[in-house]
């Protein structure tokens, strides 16, 4: 938060935007959920069309918010969204092997996500300090 305020960022607005995004806002968790998803599918030998895969996603990403401060719950909305799509649960188990390292680069996207909307919204509202040349 501190570094959204050096880049010029209102205190403000920081301090509504940045923890309601790690609510509302989880870009990386969201992408995570359907791509491992569709890892299921696809190692299942499950084809999935577009309007099913389409609906998964809407549904992940209304299952995911409030996923963020819960270690692994990803996995736990992962397993539902599995049976309730028919998709086994075994490759979910293989996903389980690298989801340490996977949970760095989600964490990574969901707070690039988090300060790029602070910064828009800062723009949106003409408050974003634009350093200017001397």
């Amino acid at each position: 938060m501190e570094c959204m305020e050096a880049f010029g960022v209102p205190r403000r607005i920081v301090a509504f935007v940045i923890p309601a995004g790690y609510s509302f806002n989880l870009d990386g968790s969201t992408l995570y959920l359907a791509l491992a998803s569709i890892f299921v599918a696809q190692a299942a030998g499950i084809h999935m069309t577009w309007p099913q895969q389409l609906v998964m996603v809407l549904t992940l990403m209304l299952t995911s918010k409030g996923v963020a401060g819960v270690p692994r719950a990803v996995l736990v909305v992962l397993l539902a969204t599995s049976s309730t799509f028919r998709l086994p649960t075994e490759p979910i188990f293989v996903i389980l092997g690298v989801d340490t390292l996977i949970d760095m680069a989600r964490t990574s996207v969901n707070v690039t996500g988090n300060c790029l909307a602070s910064a828009v919204i800062a723009r949106w509202e003409n408050e974003l300090a634009v350093p200017t040349a001397d």
